[in-house]
């Protein structure tokens, strides 16, 4: 890689530290390509990017951004894992770590927040916005839910009385 190509990806790698909500990183040690390709495409189906690059030049990247404590984790053979939603790098990751023993989660950051693997696997066990979203969409359609139940039972219980004495009288 000539020094032009070098500086175009520490610039990308920069932009990606400061603009991602989160970043995943760990070791891939012995994973053949088909492996990393499988891990690849679940992150991105996650809607997160996966990088491997050299520690030196992502070390260089991360200097003045929030991820800057994740430094001292760019060692040994890395991949980053990286997604603007600040859970979904997190839980492609660790649930292809359940089924890989080579793919081992190392730590990462969520904004200023450094994360080591236990923190990257608490992150990934949280709902995702889509899945809040339902949630809370849900809990404000049972209240109306509810009361359009509550308006709509007298009239049902005076039919089921007038039909029960309809078959009483036949």
């Amino acid at each position: 890689m000539d020094r032009a190509a070098k500086q175009a990806l520490v610039t990308s790698l920069n932009d990606v530290f400061k603009n991602t909500g989160v970043v995943v990183v760990a070791h891939n040690s012995g994973m053949v390509a088909a492996q990393s390709a499988e891990f690849r495409k679940r992150v991105k189906e996650a809607g997160g990017t996966v990088k491997v690059t050299k520690n030196t030049l992502a070390q260089l990247a991360v200097k003045d951004t929030d991820s800057e404590g994740i430094k001292d984790l760019l060692k040994g053979p890395t991949v980053l894992a990286f997604s603007k939603d600040p859970i979904a790098a997190a839980k492609a990751a660790v649930a292809y770590a359940k089924g890989n023993e080579k793919f081992v989660i190392l730590g990462g950051a969520m904004g200023k927040t450094v994360l080591d693997a236990k923190g990257v696997k608490a992150l990934a066990e949280l709902p995702s916005l889509d899945e809040l979203r339902a949630k809370l969409i849900g809990l404000l359609n049972a209240p109306a839910t509810k009361i359009a139940r509550t308006v709509k039972e007298p009239g049902a219980k005076l039919a089921r009385v007038i039909q029960a004495k309809a078959a009483q009288g036949a």
